[in-house]
């Protein structure tokens, strides 16, 4: 290997850097639909502060300039009122930094901690625990300021992202690909029916065949992982997925973005209750990133 090459690859692995977003403000309650499952995330990052290539980001709330791009006035305004709205700003603000800091090169890929915000939230309504959507204010942050890119969006959650679909519906610049319990095709917009029960292993194969050409082909700036659990043996959502199914997701998923798109690649955490889950997968997806 040339030595201009060598320290060009040195360099770039020294310095690869995962963000996480994550605010102490949601250890601190009973969010809705997911609960308490965050409840010992502020010292078990501590942990991971320390480890090689990780930053812990304490993300700001998000400006109403920011979340008005994409939802309503007279809804922001209601929301307001709600205990849980600071969670959901605060999401959406981790959200939009993790893609700003991407894009500036400060870091490689994200993992975002979301609470009260996510694929729900449509323009002027949200349901479901997700009131504020994450990705919407982020891309059209973005285009704003940095001009048209095409983004893809992965949802893995249990349940259908009506809120996504619905903000990013007439974009071409989109790709959202839903795996849920519905099967349609509308250009860059595709839903696909991962069956009531399902195994790892037949989860794994429909995102190689219906999730991986479809990016490959699109070409996106970034990845978004609208990135679920619910999905997992026992919890709300459940299609009788393992524990151990998530590591292999993002592992996979991580992988498809170092060959499509540099590896920008943003984990955003959506759907599941159970608590023992999350402190066993959350964690070991961030040091997949940072490997």
């Amino acid at each position: 290997m040339k030595r201009s090459t060598f320290l060009s690859t040195f360099f770039k692995i020294l310095f690869v850097r995962v963000g996480v977003f994550f605010h102490p403000h949601f250890s601190e309650h009973d969010w809705p639909v997911i609960g308490r499952k965050y409840e010992n995330f502020a010292e078990i990052l501590k942990g991971l502060s320390h480890e090689k290539n990780v930053v812990i980001v304490e993300p700001p709330e998000a400006e109403e300039d920011l979340i008005l791009l994409v939802h309503d006035r007279s809804y922001l305004d209601s929301l307001k009122k709600a205990w849980f709205y600071r969670g959901a700003s605060l999401s959406v603000s981790g959200t939009h930094m993790a893609l700003k800091m991407i894009k500036e090169g400060i870091i490689d890929r994200a993992f975002v901690f979301s609470c009260a915000a996510g694929h729900h939230a449509e323009r002027g309504s949200g349901w479901g625990g997700t009131y504020l959507s994450c990705c919407g204010p982020a891309i059209y942050s973005y285009w704003k300021k940095y001009g048209r890119e095409r983004f893809a969006i992965l949802d893995t959650d249990s349940h259908h992202g009506n809120g996504t679909r619905e903000i990013f519906r007439n974009e071409k610049d989109v790709l959202h690909v839903c795996f849920c319990s519905l099967n349609k095709v509308d250009g860059e917009k595709i839903d696909v029916d991962v069956g009531l029960t399902t195994t790892d292993e037949k989860y794994l194969e429909l995102i190689d065949h219906e999730f991986y050409p479809r990016f490959k082909n699109f070409k996106p700036y970034l990845l978004f992982h609208n990135f679920g659990h619910d999905t997992c043996r026992g919890d709300y959502g459940d299609r009788g997925l393992s524990e151990d199914f998530f590591l292999k997701l993002a592992r996979k998923v991580k992988g498809f973005t170092e060959e499509v798109c540099g590896g920008r690649y943003i984990i955003i955490t959506h759907g599941g209750k159970r608590k023992d889950v999350a402190e066993y997968i959350f964690p070991e997806i961030i040091r997949i990133l940072a490997e």
